[in-house]
């Protein structure tokens, strides 16, 4: 970990399906969960150099990975934005915001933190 530059921000990408219990996507959902506890490991062991260490955790975002499934599909999207209490699906924009803000300064006391950027699904 030395490569790392004192202060920088460490960001990784979850899923909000870490927190469910999905068993059609089990493999996805342990190794999100792996990556959130190796996060908070990181932001405890890194933090005294002023890295900080953060998970997104999204939720359905209309990407490329769910056009398969999602676009096209009206019944498909009516359900996925149902499941989020902002009753949508997220984009790419809604989640790089969240990023962007981790990166910030603003975000220098954040550390160790899975921050759910999924619009309120599973509520």
């Amino acid at each position: 970990m030395t490569r790392l530059r004192d202060a920088c921000r460490i960001i990784n990408i979850s899923s909000g399906a870490a927190h469910l219990a999905m068993p059609e996507i089990i493999a996805c959902a342990a190794t999100k969960s792996a990556l959130d506890n190796f996060t908070r490991n990181l932001a405890k062991e890194l933090g005294a150099r002023g890295i900080t260490a953060n998970s997104v955790a999204p939720g359905i975002i209309d990407t490329d990975v769910n056009a398969g499934w999602l676009r096209g599909n009206p019944e498909a999207e009516a359900h996925a934005a149902s499941v989020a209490a902002l009753g949508r699906v997220g984009r790419p924009e809604d989640v790089a915001d969240v990023v962007a803000f981790l990166a910030s300064d603003d975000a220098r006391w954040v550390t160790g933190k899975v921050i759910d950027a999924t619009g309120g699904s599973g509520l």
